[in-house]
């Protein structure tokens, strides 16, 4: 359908411009297919499912405020001031049009190009998936100065769609119960929710997204509430995440044009750190592996700033090679664009493969960025001097790493010296744990199982890698422990010097185990910032864990128990207190080391027994921010931070 077929339909939205796809069957038989999880994850993608409606009215127009309500009950009601989902009759599947958006998968407007140009939502599942996936579900439209609704449970209508009153107001207004006899989790959480809500703010601009939680009042009475609303989008969105960085410079270089029909807006800033970061989103979804607009942005920044370089004689002096990624470090950018049909791929779907795509971003950023180059003098020179700073630093990285790397990891001559290896060679089987402490790593040592447990114990608190040049992790030796027992190199088949091949990593289980207190948990830090910022891979690819050792162990007579949390050994000693003739002990474990091997292996390292916490980047632009902020040289956002979650610290009994 061309442009002016669809501006000629003049935003008539009805039921011919729903189009069935397929039917709903399968969704409560396998709801991992298309909520991604039944946990955490999944359950607050249904709110996103919802919410995405919205985003798709407000894109193509007829949207500017949604409001997003956690209930009492732990329901959640979602309401936007949209032209409302049509009701009138569908000749194709003889019900109401509301009822067929309700009730089938894969059926909207977002499939018919005359309603929707671009959507948002990776899958497009679907408020219909929400619907199957609930108990209860309410649906009711404010349209032509009616209201009309409609319910249903488990995703079947209890009556056809009725008129229940007028208004004066346009707009979906839906509320649905999750099912708890499907997720695992079934308790929302405000902070994420208010992550994706704020994302979504800044990467739709004017629209004013509402969050209000129903469970938790203040000390005034008032419900927790936040209004996320970015007049400026991509500028203001690179800005909070750059915001606990020092900048090179203030400016954020924008960029907002269409190209070969491809909406792009971009925003960039420099920063004096040793990092790239770069957030690409498709449609309002995070890629977090890229793909080709990421890859037409590389391409585009590389090749025009080393143009104006050259012209303007700026790398004579610098008697060193400028690579590609040279141009990339202390950059932090975020890349949108909307995209009629795309095709993702990768490991977790979130790979954009459009090829036409990378040609419109290119060309889109090297016009934009020449421009500035030109009409900034000062600036640019920054730039290019920083570009030259990262090229010596990459030599000397470069020496630094080949000094690491110079025999195989295979061959078990590569090997840190602390390392206790695990007998099987079988990746997917083998685990490596990270120990804080020689005592903790000689117990696990002895506790372990060799067949497939490795342990490697480290000194200390590592490497601070958010303040340190990129070269200086390969200086460190804690960190290059680290990296040789992985087996991973960086470098190598790659175009970029500092993209890890994981191609032969030995585990795929790397488990965090450290002390139970302040110091353990700044080391869960350190080392979970340097695989962000080092392997990444390890964490998208659900790697990377933190053991949980047990906080007490509980006794009353003959009876003992392991507890992880206070409130555990509450039950305990509600459950087993009273009577002198034997008392009520309990063992406080701060460190590791206070366990003996066979206290070690049976609570935090036999699979049977343990609990795993796995590491996971759900919002990487707001993982971006928060390390940056807690590693990072400002100490006044960290405090704030620390301040407002306090509550969730773990503090020395």
């Amino acid at each position: 359908m061309t442009e002016e077929q669809i501006n000629s339909n003049n935003g008539n939205y009805s039921a011919e411009n729903i189009q069935v796809l397929e039917g709903l069957e399968a969704v409560r038989k396998r709801p991992a297919m298309y909520i991604g999880d039944i946990s955490v994850k999944g359950l607050h993608h249904l709110v996103y499912e919802v919410v995405d409606n919205s985003i798709d009215e407000a894109l193509a127009g007829y949207c500017d405020h949604i409001e997003v309500t956690i209930n009492e009950d732990n329901s959640i009601t979602v309401q936007d001031n949209g032209r409302g989902i049509p009701v009138d009759f569908h000749e194709k599947e003889k019900k109401s049009a509301l009822e067929v958006v309700m009730t089938v998968l894969h059926a909207g407007g977002k499939f018919d190009k005359g309603s929707y140009k671009v959507s948002g939502g990776l899958h497009g599942v679907g408020v219909s998936c929400v619907n199957a996936l609930s108990t209860h579900m309410t649906t009711q439209v404010f349209r032509n100065g009616r209201i009309y609704q409609q319910e249903y449970e488990c995703g079947h209508p209890l009556y056809s769609v009725k008129e229940v009153g007028t208004t004066d107001i346009n707009g979906t207004k839906q509320q649905f119960w999750p099912d708890t006899s499907i997720f695992t989790e079934i308790v929302y959480k405000y902070e994420i929710l208010a992550t994706r809500m704020r994302e979504l703010a800044y990467l739709n601009a004017g629209i004013k997204i509402s969050l209000t939680d129903l469970r938790e009042k203040d000390e005034e009475g008032n419900y927790k509430q936040e209004i996320f609303y970015s007049e400026e989008g991509l500028k203001e969105f690179v800005r909070f995440v750059d915001s606990s960085r020092e900048h090179l410079m203030n400016d954020v270089i924008y960029i907002n044009t269409e190209k070969q029909g491809t909406p792009v807006e971009v925003a960039i800033m420099y920063n004096t750190s040793y990092n790239e970061n770069i957030h690409s989103y498709v449609n309002n979804i995070n890629t977090i592996e890229g793909g080709t607009h990421l890859a037409g942005f590389r391409r585009a920044l590389t090749r025009t700033l080393k143009k104006y370089a050259e012209d303007n004689k700026m790398l004579e002096k610098a008697k060193v090679e400028i690579a590609g990624d040279d141009f990339r470090e202390g950059l932090t950018a975020v890349i949108s664009i909307k995209v009629a049909e795309p095709q993702f791929e990768g490991q977790t779907k979130t790979k954009l493969g459009n090829n036409e795509v990378m040609g419109a971003v290119d060309q889109a950023v090297g016009e934009a960025l020449s421009y500035y180059l030109e009409e900034h003098p000062k600036e640019s020179k920054l730039i290019v001097d920083k570009v030259i700073l990262a090229a010596q630093a990459r030599v000397a990285a470069r020496k630094a790493r080949e000094s690491v790397q110079r025999k195989s990891p295979m061959s078990g001559g590569g090997m840190p010296g602390k390392l206790a290896d695990c007998s099987s060679k079988d990746a997917d089987e083998c685990e490596l744990f990270l120990v804080e402490g020689d005592s903790a790593g000689g117990s696990a040592k002895q506790g372990r199982d060799r067949k497939f447990q490795a342990i490697l114990p480290l000194r200390g608190k590592i490497l601070n890698v958010e303040k340190a040049m990129w070269h200086k992790a390969f200086e460190s030796d804690e960190v290059n422990n680290i990296i040789q027992a992985l087996g991973v190199r960086f470098g190598v088949e790659t175009e970029d010097s500092k993209e890890a091949n994981i191609d032969k990593l030995r585990y795929k289980k790397v488990i965090i185990m450290t002390d139970a207190d302040v110091d353990g948990s700044h080391i869960d830090t350190l080392i979970m910032t340097f695989f962000f910022r080092y392997i990444p891979q390890i964490i998208q690819n659900g790697y990377l864990y933190i053991a949980t050792p047990p906080l007490y162990l509980c006794k009353k007579g003959k009876t003992e128990e392991y507890c992880w949390t206070e409130q555990q050994r509450q039950k305990f000693i509600d459950t087993y207190g009273g009577g002198s003739e034997n008392a009520i002990h309990t063992q406080r474990y701060k460190g590791l080391g206070e366990m003996n091997p066979e206290q070690l292996w049976e609570t935090t390292m036999n699979p049977e027994n343990r609990m795993l916490k796995q590491v996971s980047i759900e919002n990487a632009a707001e993982a971006d921010y928060i390390f940056s902020m807690l590693m990072g040289e400002d100490v006044g956002p960290r405090r704030d931070f620390i301040e407002k979650n306090a509550t969730y610290a773990n503090i020395d009994a």
